[in-house]
């Protein structure tokens, strides 16, 4: 008997009833059965992300139960009195898979605050420092389509996890049984006793009240006269915090998506819910067309990434998550210098696989930039080494996949401040009759035309991560010389950890990056082409870099490096 048959016959035994007779209805595919049993679902820096579904390989109340067990037993060998804060997106099974951790914590003796309704991700990492908490659990996928379900663990920081948790946390998860060793305690009885409390309304108040503090408009300056705004939460949980701040903000035009405006785990209008997918935005993009806004904001499921389309010309643009970083940066900078801020006293963090752009944005207005590995744990840890008398010099962070980050109190992406933002920008820029694509235009003007393509190549099932292997370890030991008729001028392993990139700051200050799973190859200024297996999905992506004087150069470049990228992965 296989071991995968073995565990579908073990798991058969300890099931409820209902369970399964969905197990057997699953293992009539011997395919979906293999994938079901085949492995479990690691434990990697972002938690567990998966198909809903039975079997160690999919996210089910027992993949949470056996997760939530060794997180807690990590939690009582350093924490003297644990608590955690728990929330979800708009996802199917969420509400059973909170409840799951919830009891499962109660029963190890660490509190669990836990939200009623569903909540931004921003708002969980809040949340977690804002109560004093031990750790945060989010029971999200992010934008990944519908069949998927997911499990984000977040440190007292308010960041995800570090790497040196997770390991711990994966250790512990790894000498479990799923039926044996896993505590478990009723949900309503824990509630009673006071293990598991409800988080009152006035943490919300309080987060809204932070992501208006992170305002650089001018003094008394409304966002109105004339700006209109279309918004979609893509039936996710955007809409209470997203209509609420820009309410705040004076915003008094603006038209939601009727039919993304509640939650809906099946996302029936939207399968792939990706603001960064021009499909997601399809029906945003129809109601921008009767009520012809300035812009169009798209928030994901769990809200901490945004997407704009900006009306230009008679017609609706998408901006890429690069160019919104680097408007944001430009818009935040201008505003302080406006103000009188010294610049060389802030700080700017994106990531290696971002735009290049920054590095010119900080040589012209003088603000420390630093590069850190793709994730915002990093880009908040930098936060954290600040520490709490220098948190203030923190300008902005931000990641090409349309994560934004504006202020300390989050420590992850934060499509709630980026989308008051964005409105902020936008009415800037209108008032001096700019829309934000000629305001992008200005900027390629000013620092050159740095363009980018990020390449998504999926490898599914149990050959999929040894195809990905082989991939990297072929590139490690035989690495191009030449590439899209360009000479590698320099390969950087970040398997072997790597110095950080710093524009300006402290030059005796000096970084050393964690070890990744990530290669780039340098063809020249602001060339390059950085490679990286997915940390969540089984797929490598490759991020291409061009950079030239204008932008039909910049494109030529752009394509013919992205058809090279390509053939690497092949």
């Amino acid at each position: 008997m296989s071991t995968e048959k073995e565990q579908y016959e073990q798991w058969l035994e300890h099931v409820s009833a209902q369970e399964a007779e969905q197990l057997r209805e699953q293992a009539e595919s011997i395919e979906e059965l293999h994938d079901a049993f085949y492995r479990e679902l690691s434990f990697g820096t972002a938690g567990l992300r998966g198909i809903i579904g039975l079997g160690p390989n999919r996210m089910n109340v027992h993949t949470v139960g056996k997760a939530t067990q060794g997180l807690a037993d990590y939690l009582n060998a350093h924490y003297e009195n644990p608590s955690v804060a728990i929330a979800r997106d708009s996802r199917n099974k969420g509400d059973e898979f909170v409840r799951a951790a919830a009891s499962v914590l109660a029963a190890n003796g660490v509190v669990a605050h836990v939200y009623r309704a569903i909540q931004p991700t921003p708002v969980l990492s809040f949340t977690v420092r804002d109560l004093r908490c031990s750790a945060g659990i989010n029971v999200t996928a992010s934008h990944n389509p519908a069949a998927y379900n997911g499990y984000k663990v977040y440190g007292e920081d308010g960041c995800q996890i570090a790497s040196q948790a997770a390991v711990e946390i994966q250790a512990n998860i790894d000498g479990l049984d799923f039926f044996d060793d896993v505590k478990h305690v009723d949900f309503d009885e824990a509630l009673a006793s006071g293990l598991i409390r409800w988080v009152d309304d006035d943490v919300i108040e309080r987060f809204l009240d932070e992501v208006a503090a992170q305002s650089v408009r001018p003094d008394g300056e409304k966002v109105k006269d004339g700006l209109r705004v279309v918004y979609t939460p893509l039936n996710g949980t955007g809409l209470e915090c997203v209509t609420r701040i820009l309410e705040r903000i004076g915003l008094e035009d603006l038209s939601v998506v009727e039919e993304q405006r509640y939650p809906d785990g099946n996302f029936t209008t939207c399968p792939y819910p990706n603001p960064e997918d021009r499909a997601a935005l399809e029906l945003g993009l129809k109601l921008c067309e009767r009520v012809k806004p300035d812009i169009l904001l798209a928030t994901d499921p769990d809200a901490d990434r945004v997407g704009i389309a900006v009306l230009h010309d008679g017609a609706y643009e998408l901006l890429t998550g690069n160019e919104v970083g680097v408007l944001l940066v430009d818009y935040i900078a201008r505003r302080l210098g406006e103000r009188g801020v010294d610049l060389s006293s802030k700080l700017v963090v994106t990531t290696i696989v971002s735009t290049l752009m920054p590095d010119a944005q900080a040589a012209y207005y003088g603000f420390e930039l630093r590069r850190v590995l793709t994730g915002f744990k990093y880009i908040g840890g930098q936060i954290a080494l600040l520490g709490d008398e220098r948190a203030d010099e923190f300008m902005f962070g931000f990641e090409e996949s349309y994560g934004y980050m504006s202020g300390t109190y989050v420590r992850d992406k934060d499509a709630i401040s980026a989308s008051m933002l964005i409105c902020e920008m936008a009415q800037m820029y209108k008032d001096e009759g700019v829309d934000l694509v000629e305001a992008m235009e200005s900027l390629y003007e000013r620092y050159g035309y740095y363009l980018n393509k990020t390449l998504n190549v999926s490898y599914p099932g149990s050959s999929g991560a040894e195809k990905m292997g082989a991939i990297m370890e072929g590139l490690r030991t035989n690495p191009p010389q030449v590439i899209a008729g360009l000479s590698v001028a320099s390969i950087l392993d970040y398997a072997e950890g790597a110095p950080m990139t710093k524009i300006n700051g402290n030059p005796d200050e000096h970084q050393t990056l964690p070890e990744a799973n990530v290669i780039s190859f340098d063809l020249g200024d602001g060339v390059r082409i950085i490679i990286r297996p997915s940390g969540t999905e089984p797929k490598i992506k490759a991020y291409v870099f061009s950079k030239a004087n204008t932008r039909e150069q910049a494109e030529q470049l752009l394509s013919e490096l992205s058809e090279a990228a390509q053939k690497l992965l092949d």
